[in-house]
């Protein structure tokens, strides 16, 4: 099954991953789902619902990393069956693949562990749409060993996703050269704009962020020719369970969604799919 047909995306269309961080419940998974698959419907954007089991890299050990695999496997089937969309979620270790692969229909690789390559190559030999964080700590360019460790297995379902740089300390930035650059390579590239305002660390034991920047970048980054967009969107973002400075609020998804269409519209005719 080709990218196309796993995110239900017309060539040229803007498609849309999106969700909560973490899975905090499953009443909470199901009406995040709902609540975005019905603004996605009404504006025709392909949608992916993303959730994450097990936050593995928190800042700090006190921090909630999720509910496990097992019981998050079962909600993200759950919203499979209830709401009707494909599901993304994150692995960190080979012998995860083959249960994730059984229910979601995108794997994730995240950027801390882009270029590990057994992790890369169980992920591209499950068959799954394999989505990879590019690495804080790589340049765009760099994207084309990652791309040649998942081509070994005959795979060719990629996705790539910018989500920001290092730069200095406590800060991240995002270089909009990257998306033409890793483009280039043939592959959708998605920006993951909510994690591009982290800045790691920046409480100490938790990671602080500048979500007042969200809507900015999502305009400039559809602007440059993005194929997806990465957000993670929560109903009450300053009690979310994990990312709560960099969640995007859900009652503001819509009209901005609506901007980034008439962007995208305009910036389309100029930006060849090699894909």
């Amino acid at each position: 099954m080709s990218i196309f047909n796993t995110i239900r995306r017309r060539e040229g269309d803007l498609f849309l991953i999106a969700g909560p961080c973490v899975i905090e419940s499953e009443r909470h998974a199901l009406m995040m789902a709902h609540s975005i698959a019905r603004i996605a419907d009404r504006l025709d954007v392909p949608y992916v619902f993303k959730a994450s089991y097990d936050k593995a890299n928190r800042s700090s050990a006190r921090s909630f990393r999720g509910i496990g695999m097992e019981e998050g496997l079962r909600i993200l089937q759950r919203v499979k069956d209830e709401v009707g969309v494909p599901v993304i979620t994150d692995i960190h270790e080979s012998d995860q693949v083959a249960a994730v692969a059984e229910v979601a229909d995108v794997l994730q690789i995240p950027a801390f562990l882009c270029r590990q390559t057994d992790l890369l190559q169980a992920a591209a030999e499950s068959g799954r749409v394999v989505n990879v964080k590019k690495g804080q700590f790589l340049a765009p360019w760099d994207v084309a060993n990652i791309i040649e460790k998942l081509e070994t297995t005959g795979n060719r379902q990629i996705m790539l996703t910018e989500r920001g740089t290092s730069f200095g300390y406590n800060n991240l930035v995002v270089d909009m050269r990257s998306f033409p650059i890793m483009r280039g390579f043939g592959y959708p590239v998605v920006f993951d704009v909510t994690h591009s305002v982290q800045l790691p660390g920046g409480l100490g034991d938790a990671t602080d962020g500048q979500a007042e920047y969200i809507e900015h970048l999502a305009r400039a980054g559809v602007a440059c020719g993005i194929d997806g967009l990465f957000m993670e969107v929560h109903d009450n973002p300053p009690h979310a369970l994990s990312d709560a400075t960099t969640q995007f609020a859900l009652e503001k998804l819509e009209p901005l969604l609506e901007t980034l269409l008439k962007i995208h519209e305009l910036a389309r005719p100029a930006i060849k799919v090699s894909f």
